[in-house]
């Protein structure tokens, strides 16, 4: 699963939360903690991908550096037969020079562009993680209040209570015409 969509299902989770005065939500903490997982499991292969990527940028690295040491190696093996014609020595020079500089260019071209793409990468990567970590952050928060305060009385007296509020919140909305309800 794609960690975009374990964030778009955390997201309407939290949205879709049964609703309390003052802007609280009512969130089951299992489940946050089944989408704080799902985001976990899914993290591992979004770095190993970088680090893959990462990987790669070496390879090609590496392989444009042993072209250009092959190059240059052939190059100096041309000049050596060709010492007594003048030449053909000094064109095997340009050549050999010319064909440097192209490798060498184009090595630093290919560094350039993965080092580019890895940083895009791993950017991306980090814009995620840190959208994940605030909506995990949020809902830390919002269960943080009600999780920090013990119940003061029984628990058969609070539902008692909780019944008769919510009987006379009933009662008071019966008597309104309309009720605006704050997103």
């Amino acid at each position: 699963m794609s960690i975009y969509r374990v964030i778009d299902k955390l997201e309407t989770y939290v949205r879709e939360g049964t609703w309390l005065p003052f802007g609280m939500r009512i969130l089951s903490q299992e489940r946050l903690v089944e989408y704080i997982e799902k985001l976990r499991s899914t993290l591992p292969d979004e770095v190993g991908r970088a680090k893959v990527i990462a990987t790669n940028k070496d390879r090609v690295i590496r392989d444009a550096q042993e072209k250009a040491q092959q190059i240059v190696t052939e190059a100096a093996s041309a000049q050596a037969q060709l010492v007594d014609q003048t030449d053909i020595l000094r064109q095997a020079r340009t050549t050999a020079d010319v064909v440097l500089r192209e490798a060498e260019e184009r090595a630093r071209k290919i560094r350039e562009g993965a080092d580019q793409y890895a940083k895009q990468v791993l950017g991306e990567i980090e814009a995620r993680l840190a959208g994940a970590l605030g909506s995990v952050r949020k809902g830390q928060e919002t269960l943080a209040p009600r999780a920090a305060t013990p119940p003061a009385e029984p628990l058969a007296e609070g539902a008692a209570k909780s019944k008769r509020a919510a009987f006379d919140a009933q009662a008071d909305t019966s008597q309104l015409e309309s009720v605006e309800v704050p997103n």
